[in-house]
């Protein structure tokens, strides 16, 4: 088996070590024992979807959005077709926003791709903080880090998870995130994925059923530093009492 991780424009997008993210999807196939490849994917440059088993895609200052935005028309259609298909995506904060129709700054309103049906406001004070969510997708609760001006409305779409602490999407609709098909989108920073086993190893599985076709679970590993993590996380930000996972 052998997974193609694509990592999108990472010299624009790499804000809070989003490129932690690419790094935990490669070691933990590496541990397993299952090849797996990172492909840098720089602005301008064709962009192979058919080659690619999941994409990541970090955050960015509103400066590299707009700097990206051009670039993003060229490969719109594609990208959209392999969300569509049911393609592996991992958007974080900047590039969340960017899946939508649009993200209107301070000054001006910077164009999307359009795959998702959600718009994106920048509002004064910034949403700053760790954050805590309760996911149905995971036994435990995902952590990160959040920093952002913009509030997105995600209509009808499933958010990733309740907010148990923190700001999430608007700051004040109780929720973080989206997911859809096999693209998960969120603001939370980190990275995400070293903080969040479970996470990575749900989009790594959907990857791999993606492309041979069956259920395949992974071997488990210790984790014990990673859910130590997480669990500091969780008991220093949330009191008992919102805890249901």
């Amino acid at each position: 088996m052998k997974l193609s991780i694509g990592h999108l424009y990472p010299e624009l997008f790499n804000l809070y070590g989003d490129r932690g993210n690419v790094r935990c999807l490669l070691k933990r196939l590496q541990w397993r024992g299952i090849e797996a490849e990172v492909i840098p994917l720089a602005a301008g440059e064709k962009v192979d979807f058919n080659g690619l088993d999941i994409l990541c895609w970090g955050g960015g200052s509103d400066r590299g959005q707009e700097m990206a935005a051009g670039y993003l028309k060229e490969i719109r259609k594609d990208f959209k077709a392999y969300v569509e298909e049911d393609g592996v995506v991992l958007a974080v904060c900047a590039a969340y926003q960017l899946l939508g129709n649009y993200y209107r700054t301070e000054k001006k309103t910077i164009e999307g791709l359009g795959i998702l049906d959600i718009c994106t406001q920048w509002k004064p004070g910034r949403l700053v903080g760790n954050a805590v969510l309760e996911s149905p997708l995971f036994s435990t609760p995902v952590v990160g880090f959040e920093n952002h001006g913009g509030r997105t409305e995600i209509g009808d779409h499933t958010p990733l998870g309740r907010v148990l602490f923190g700001h999430g999407n608007t700051g004040n609709s109780g929720y973080e995130g989206l997911v859809y098909k096999n693209l998960f989108a969120t603001y939370l920073h980190g990275p995400l994925l070293p903080k969040n086993p479970e996470v990575c190893d749900g989009l790594l599985e959907r990857a791999l059923k993606r492309k041979y076709g069956k259920e395949i679970e992974l071997e488990p590993l210790s984790d014990i530093p990673e859910y130590r993590a997480n669990r500091n996380i969780v008991e220093r930000y949330t009191p008992p009492g919102s805890r249901h996972i």
